[in-house]
């Protein structure tokens, strides 16, 4: 088997985005039925909020998922192209998945924005870690 550790964690991290989109319709369509929203009426964004409020927050974290881990993936494609896989990198790519994993798990259920913004901070200096790690290698070869 060729196996690749940075593969890992980017494939939890996959699974994640699967999970709370998973997680998103199942709390929106049960909404949307409940309150007897004309779907018509969800075609802006904005104005969807508005009327979704249940599942909002579900909405706002997919959203999440689809920003700075944009960077992540970039930065493991790039590992697997310079082949810098070392267990500094997979150690810090785990602990942004992790941190990744706990921001998802409190914005989609208790929603504290302090507990929430910590577990963003702390994926965010990981992933800058990551970059800079990354960066070094590039300029030092």
């Amino acid at each position: 088997m060729f196996f690749k550790p940075m593969l890992l964690p980017m494939l939890a991290l996959v699974l994640l985005t699967f999970l709370v989109w998973f997680y998103l319709f199942a709390r929106r369509i049960p909404e949307i039925m409940r309150k007897k929203i004309d779907v018509r009426k969800l075609q802006d964004r904005v104005e969807g909020h508005k009327l979704l409020t249940e599942s909002a927050a579900a909405s706002n974290n997919l959203k999440n998922l689809f920003e700075m881990p944009m960077l992540f993936y970039t930065a493991v494609l790039l590992s697997l192209l310079l082949m810098v896989q070392d267990p500094v990198m997979v150690w810090l790519s785990w602990g942004f998945v992790g941190f990744r994993y706990a921001h998802s798990a409190i914005h989609c259920s208790y929603n504290d924005v302090n507990h929430r913004f910590a577990m963003y901070g702390a994926s965010c200096l990981l992933l800058l870690l990551i970059w800079i790690r990354l960066a070094t290698y590039i300029l030092m070869h």
